[in-house]
């Protein structure tokens, strides 16, 4: 019974170090994807006159996933306040201490939209981008300018809020919003991704629906 035990033990041991690999791999796969779409928006906002690498005049930027939300499509934190750009804004009875610009902003992407169509994705970085200009850490009036300049230069569609279901249905992904997947099944042939709520059994029964090849569970 000892021997017994300690080999189904080694065993779950084995399989769940291959699915944390399975896991990790996916990550940096789109880790990269996500570097990728990052370094072309910075380049599309140089061609049209916005210096987002100016960190004298902007601040420094990094970007990085984050999967805490399941709702918000990203988020710019912002970092290191430079006080000479200090002002307050009075609302009703109360002062508010604000600040035009930054030194550091820290992005985080939520995983999920990293499933959406590559437009939707550009679209979410873009955004965040913008909240790293100066007055821009709100969706005041600076905000509205830079989007709508980016939206008219460079054909993109910035909102200040969006819409999962729709960014679902658009990238042709099952969206279910009373329940978040837990579950990511990928296909060993064409590479096809599908998500599920539930774990599912004996997976070896079903077939990738692009090219019928066989499915694994990525965790």
């Amino acid at each position: 019974m000892s021997y017994r035990r300690n080999f189904l033990k080694d065993k779950t041991k084995n399989k769940n170090a291959q699915n944390k690999k399975r896991n990790d791999i996916e990550m940096e796969e789109v880790e990269i994807k996500l570097e990728k779409i990052y370094k072309e928006c910075k380049q599309e906002l140089k061609s049209i006159g916005i210096k987002i690498d100016d960190e004298e005049k902007v601040g420094k930027i990094e970007i990085g996933l984050s999967g805490r939300s399941k709702k918000r499509y990203g988020v710019c934190k912002q970092e290191e306040p430079d006080v000479k750009t200090k002002y307050v804004e009075k609302k009703g009875r109360n002062i508010i201490v604000k600040y035009g610009k930054y030194k550091k902003h820290k992005i985080e992407i939520s995983k999920w939209v990293m499933e959406l169509n590559e437009d939707i994705i550009k679209n979410t970085v873009m955004h965040e981008l913008i909240h790293c200009m100066p007055m821009c850490n709100n969706h005041g009036k600076e905000f509205k300018l830079y989007a709508e300049y980016i939206n008219q230069k460079l054909g993109y569609n910035i909102k200040t809020t969006g819409n999962k279901k729709e960014d679902y249905e658009k990238s042709n992904k099952e969206y279910n919003e009373e329940k978040n997947y837990k579950y990511i099944i990928k296909c060993k042939n064409c590479g096809q991704i599908y998500y599920r709520i539930r774990k599912p059994n004996n997976l070896q029964k079903y077939r990738c629906g692009v090219c019928r090849g066989k499915l694994v569970l990525v965790n």
